[in-house]
């Protein structure tokens, strides 16, 4: 027994004294973390079996391949801050806590290729569709007419509710615009916050 007390005292001893060999590379490896969040790109790349000069001259006939952002934003701030104010009230809390997760989870892109609705806590969910599948577009102002809502109904009867969004008469005559149909605005009157 008494052989087993040097052995614990050198093991302890040797352990102290040298890390394992696996801790000390690691350990000036680390860098500071930062936290995860993904990036969406909005590149459209060419497919890989054309050859560089036919692309080129595609490019210059057809349409640019480039995706170009009319609007990139998240809902209006004047509806977070109205929401806020209302929000004293216990009747409102529901609707305060709705404009808050619109205002900072929701975010809306109109490039001259397509819709974008990205929203969810980490941006993952994320639902795109094309300005050719677009068959109506209603608006409807919100506060003074400040912000409002975008009503985009689809080919296939689905309807696209885009809340809180800012320049919304642009962006809906721009939507029109860009699906080939008369630039006509259906608005209804100003339903409140």
């Amino acid at each position: 027994m008494a052989s087993a007390a040097p052995i614990f005292a050198h093991a302890t001893t040797s352990a102290a004294h040298h890390p394992p060999h696996f801790l000390s590379s690691f350990s000036s490896k680390l860098l500071p973390c930062k936290p995860y969040r993904p990036i969406t790109k909005l590149h459209v790349s060419s497919p890989a079996n054309k050859s560089v000069a036919s692309t080129a001259a595609a490019a210059t006939t057809s349409k640019p391949t480039e995706e170009t952002i009319f609007f990139d934003g998240g809902a209006h701030y004047g509806d977070l801050i109205a929401n806020l104010l209302l929000g004293f009230t216990l009747l409102w809390l529901p609707l305060t806590l709705a404009a808050v997760l619109r205002a900072f989870y929701l975010r809306y892109r109109f490039t001259n290729r397509r819709v974008t609705v990205i929203s969810g806590l980490t941006g993952q969910d994320r639902s795109d569709f094309s300005y050719e599948v677009i068959k109506d577009v209603q608006v409807v102002p919100r506060f003074i007419g400040e912000w409002g809502d975008i009503i985009i109904t689809l080919k296939d009867g689905t309807k696209v509710d885009l809340r809180s969004v800012p320049r919304f008469r642009e962006i809906a005559k721009y939507c029109l615009s860009m699906a080939q149909k008369p630039v006509v605005l259906k608005e209804s009157g100003a339903k409140g916050f």
